[in-house]
């Protein structure tokens, strides 16, 4: 990711802006993060050599409560790169009505090439090197690309051993023996599934059989693409970064999980037909869901996606400029500070959990889970209709709203008046 995306994220937030009576204080405060750190963790190898990693940690806003957001491990993380997902954060916590901010974290790394014990070493060393800027108080991280329950569990175990007491609430997404809780790891293609549910009639009218493509076939793909199934869509493709595979008539995703599990990969998989991984993106399909990493549909592809709507389980699968693209198109968009919205809301519900002691059940988190994503969903929903705005757009001004409630509440834009005068 790039700065230029950075800018993007941020044009987004101006659009919505111009939908508010936001004062240009509150604005200031909402465009740039409260701190950015980024730290370099030294980590002895297996074969005995020293390496030393980047790591970043952003706390973007926390009006409305701690920072919030996940860590990845992923060779391009930079800067940029996660000052954009912990804004996007700070606008997701908002839109789902969280006690949170918006923060995220990363280490530039190829996990793929480290051992078990390289990958604990480099996970403790980061807590390491930002446990002053973390907290159950302060800012909460939570797995990410490329990270998982096991290192949220290093994680977690560094922390308080630094701090000499433990303190579950300071990580989520840990397994459910140090804290974690129930229904955690299907928790965004779950909150996923409530969105397309909730709006299926609103964007599909007239689908009674609705095909379904899905780039990115992980854990929130493949268990959504389970739901979507269930469900009655046709799931026609879906790609991970070594394949796609394509059946019109629909394909088995039992099998396909299967397979993907077994092998580690959809290559050579038993059912369907081998697809170019970004034809999957031009398919003639009734919603398109770009599950895998962001900007995935660019200027360059915006004008061959034949979906009638897209719903983004990814953090930014659609940039700015193919958002113009789509729009003027009439493809509908569904957006991600919504849609993958399931993930930090479970989170909530695993800090709550470990600050009160008790343990919740997966019935519960899942029908709580319902209740905020449905509340949530129709309170954009009606946003849209009311004022005529996008589904992204109303997101983003639902989210605003309540965030600029929060800053004015503190007084700190009031003091000394709007800045206008």
């Amino acid at each position: 990711m790039t700065d230029d995306l950075l800018e993007e994220a941020a044009a987004r937030f101006e659009e919505a802006c111009e939908h508010t009576d936001l004062s240009e204080d509150t604005r200031e405060r909402l465009r740039r993060p409260i701190s950015s750190l980024k730290v370099s963790i030294p980590v002895r190898m297996d074969d005995g050599a020293m390496e030393t990693f980047a790591g970043y940690r952003v706390r973007y806003n926390d009006t409305r409560g701690p920072a919030k957001g996940g860590i990845r491990f992923h060779p391009r993380v930079t800067a940029a790169e996660v000052t954009t997902l912990a804004f996007w954060m700070t606008f997701k916590t908002a839109v789902m009505d969280l006690p949170f901010g918006g923060g995220k974290g990363g280490v530039a790394v190829d996990p793929k090439r480290l051992s078990v014990a390289e990958l604990e070493r480099l996970s403790r060393g980061y807590i390491a090197a930002i446990a002053d800027v973390i907290g159950p108080d302060i800012d909460v991280p939570a797995p990410d690309v490329a990270t998982n329950e096991l290192v949220m569990g290093w994680m977690v175990h560094e922390y308080g051993k630094i701090h000499r007491g433990h303190q579950p609430a300071v990580v989520t997404g840990k397994p459910i023996a140090l804290g974690g809780i129930p229904g955690r790891s299907s928790a965004t293609s779950d909150g996923a599934f409530q969105v397309v549910r909730e709006v299926r009639g609103r964007v599909l009218p007239d689908a009674n059989d609705p095909s379904v493509a899905i780039q990115g076939f992980g854990n929130a793909g493949a268990q959504l693409a389970s739901r979507l199934a269930e469900d009655g869509w046709r799931v026609v493709a879906v790609s991970d970064s070594s394949a796609a595979v394509h059946d019109p008539g629909g394909l088995d995703v039992v099998k396909l999980r299967e397979h993907k599990t077994d092998t580690g990969s959809l290559a050579d998989a038993p059912v369907g037909e081998p697809l170019e991984p970004e034809a999957l993106l031009t398919l003639e399909v009734d919603a398109l869901v770009p599950a895998a990493l962001e900007a995935a549909i660019h200027e360059g592809n915006a004008g061959d996606v034949r979906a009638t709507v897209v719903f983004e389980v990814a953090n930014g699968p659609v940039t700015a400029a193919a958002d113009r693209i789509l729009d003027e198109r009439g493809v509908e968009i569904v957006p991600d500070i919504l849609v993958n919205a399931g993930g930090v809301t479970v989170s909530w519900f695993e800090w709550i959990a470990n600050r009160q002691g008790e343990r919740w059940t997966e019935a519960t988190v899942r029908a709580r889970l319902e209740d905020r994503m449905v509340t949530e969903t129709r309170a954009i929903v009606e946003l849209a209709d009311a004022r005529g705005l996008r589904l992204r757009t109303a997101a983003y001004v639902h989210a605003v709203e309540r965030l600029a409630t929060a800053i004015d509440a503190t007084g700190t834009t009031t003091l000394f008046g709007d800045g206008t005068s």
